[in-house]
């Protein structure tokens, strides 16, 4: 058996990984588009995202959840010629067809019959899978393979992959962790902790920080609007379209809700604060996020059966069309209407968010609010790094002074922090043989697996 790293190694964009169980088998885990310097760095063109490895011998491909990093060059890998199934949870079966049609949209082609087609075969290779059950591989050779999915907690859908390879007497069990959520994540289940494994591929975005309580958060969620609000300024919130969107209209709803009727500023009621979701393809999947409300954890199940509706209350405003986007960019910069808008592009390097920073950034009654990881050589990490100091950024070749604030809530973010990492390594008993890190910048990688090593000596950061 072997394990072969094709992406987010040295990095956290364009997780695959192989599982060869010998040389005429093998298994993916996920196939992610990369982002920010790790795909300029590839030559930054349709051309590098072509799947350079053999995949003859791939019987499947396994699905933790279905952000574009780990999902998007699916199409890549079809058009390689790959056809086996495609196993995800059953939230991800939803999912994954309404993100690669736009990924496919915004990167391949326009071209409606080749997306059509395209989508039709994907729709047959998806292969929804409840968690907790082993799903036997079909193999050529005499070494079985089967997995089971565990709940990840990172978006509705998100699962950790156990593998076990060979029989039940001489079994080898490989994991991958996928990306993990945090305990408090809202709408979502905890992460189900795993009894053991032989080894553990483990990704480690946050290894070397710990986020903030959910409390606490969410305190200093009410906070910053509270300041931006008291400038009569918009506080733009660059998101990904789905996860994050939808945990925070999740709790933006619970903040209005309770401070329905006091004053969020002078003179300025909550109950006059508008949200606006201005990102179709994030209201699709908070469309789809409601109808999955059997997957919801008990908090968030408990809220609607009261009444509540978290992520369609009354203070929600979706902008659909390109024309009604520019209009509110427009009527927010010039009237200072207070405002929270979530915009698509969450690291700020496409979608609509552009236009808003282009648009405000060089207002300072304006606010700009990061909740989730900014990856190296995108705008968005160079306004989070230089935008409290009065920097600049380059947004579609032209240069913007920054002169709004610039916050940043870490305990949004997906991923578990490094507290939540250990916890994970640290329930399975006995411990695994082997942690091999992958999925962080690689002084973060450095960092946890120095702490690990105290629990499990042979830890590593993978390379390819």
């Amino acid at each position: 058996m072997e394990i072969l790293h094709h992406g987010a190694v040295g990095g956290v964009t364009g997780s695959c990984h192989e599982l060869r169980v010998d040389d005429d088998n093998a298994i993916l885990v996920d196939c992610g588009l990369f982002q920010g310097d790790e795909h300029s760095a590839r030559g930054g063109n349709a051309q590098s995202l072509a799947i350079e490895f053999p995949i003859e011998h791939v019987r499947a491909l396994i699905v933790t959840h279905v952000h574009i990093d780990h999902v998007g060059r699916i199409p890549y890998l079809l058009a390689a010629g790959f056809g086996g199934a495609i196993y995800c949870s059953e939230p991800s079966a939803k999912l994954l067809p309404l993100v690669l049609e736009d990924a496919l949209k915004v990167g391949v082609t326009r071209n409606k019959a080749l997306i059509r087609r395209v989508m039709q075969q994907l729709k047959r290779m998806i292969r929804p899978l409840p968690y907790g059950e082993w799903q036997p591989i079909g193999v050529s050779g005499e070494t079985p393979l089967s997995i089971r999915l565990g709940r990840a907690g990172h978006i509705l859908g998100s699962a950790w992959v156990a593998c076990r390879v060979g029989t039940d007497g001489a079994a080898h069990e490989v994991i991958f962790s996928g990306d993990l959520g945090a305990d408090e994540t809202p709408i979502l289940v905890a992460p189900e902790q795993p009894q053991t494994c032989d080894l553990l591929i483990m990704e480690s975005t946050y290894g070397d920080r710990n986020h903030e309580g959910r409390g606490e958060r969410q305190q200093a969620l009410e906070d910053v609007i509270r300041e931006a609000l008291r400038d009569r300024g918009t506080v733009l919130i660059p998101a990904f379209s789905i996860g994050r969107t939808q945990e925070l209209l999740y709790e933006l709803e619970d903040i209005l809700h309770r401070n329905a009727g006091d004053e969020a500023a002078d003179g300025l009621p909550w109950d006059d604060v508008e949200i606006i979701l201005d990102s179709p393809l994030a209201a699709k999947f908070t469309e789809l996020y409601r109808e999955l409300r059997p997957f919801w954890d008990s908090e968030a199940r408990e809220r609607s059966a009261d009444g509540r509706h978290p992520l369609d209350f009354d203070q929600l405003t979706t902008i659909d069309s390109h024309q009604d986007h520019l209009g509110v960019v427009d009527y927010l910069a010039r009237s200072g209407r207070p405002s929270v808008v979530l915009a698509a592009g969450g690291m700020c390097a496409g979608g609509r968010v552009v236009n808003y920073l282009k648009a405000m950034l060089g207002d300072p009654r304006h606010d700009i609010l990061f909740v989730g990881y900014q990856a190296a050589g995108t705008p968005g990490r160079a306004i989070q790094r230089y935008g409290p100091g009065g920097g600049y950024v380059d947004l579609d070749g032209e240069r913007f002074d920054i002169k709004a604030q610039v916050h940043t809530i870490s305990g949004y973010s997906a991923h578990a922090d490094q507290q939540g990492l250990v916890k994970f390594v640290r329930g399975m008993q006995p411990l695994p043989a082997e942690i091999r890190l992958i999925h962080g910048d690689p002084e973060v990688s450095v960092v946890l697996a120095n702490l690990l090593r105290t629990m499990v000596p042979d830890t590593t950061v993978a390379s390819l």
